[in-house]
């Protein structure tokens, strides 16, 4: 299933015109901004190919005034922790982790995000989440439960139905370019 949801997402994202992907995930929509509190912690990811992109979430955040973090890995088999991004707009302050994503370095501060949005490969109207099969952001939510969780994807990875066992973590919302699905 995996594969396929891939699949079909890295020629979705080929399909659309370059001149549109620079308009898409430019900033939250407005009802899901209504449950960020000011001053927030925001969680993000530095996005793999055909996964939706969240780097101009992080440069809207924290112009205004929010903290951002991103996941780091001390080493493959590590935990995933969050630690501060401090340049959301040039990405200085990244470099390259275990699994070739770019994230803060070993001495950025950890932060535990308020509100974390999660890469997916599919999701599901009612906000069942199916990551990368790492479960990494499953245990970090469960260690978290005070998070508030929100997915990023594109349209065509709305799945009728995905298996989902005891340890998948549900998320409140998923933003896609057309739809909030959710409630929050």
């Amino acid at each position: 299933m995996r594969k396929h949801l891939r699949a079909e997402r890295l020629a979705h994202v080929a399909a659309i015109p370059e001149t549109t992907l620079g308009l898409l995930f430019r900033h939250p929509p407005a009802p899901l901004l209504r449950h960020i509190p000011a001053g927030s912690t925001i969680g993000l990811y530095r996005a793999m190919p055909g996964e939706a992109p969240a780097a101009r979430y992080a440069a809207f955040f924290a112009e205004r005034g929010h903290a951002i973090a991103l996941p780091r890995f001390a080493g493959a088999a590590a935990p995933m922790e969050f630690a501060r991004h401090t340049d959301p707009f040039d990405e200085a302050d990244l470099q390259p982790g275990p699994y070739g994503l770019l994230q803060p370095p070993p001495d950025a501060d950890v932060l535990v995000p308020d509100v974390l949005f999660a890469p997916l490969v599919g999701f599901t109207a009612d906000c069942h989440r199916l990551g990368q099969g790492g479960g990494h952001y499953d245990r970090w939510l469960a260690e978290h439960p005070g998070t508030v969780a929100i997915g990023l994807g594109w349209d065509c990875q709305l799945c009728a139905e995905l298996p989902v066992e005891p340890h998948d973590m549900p998320l409140a919302a998923v933003v896609t370019p057309t739809r909030l699905f959710g409630e929050l």
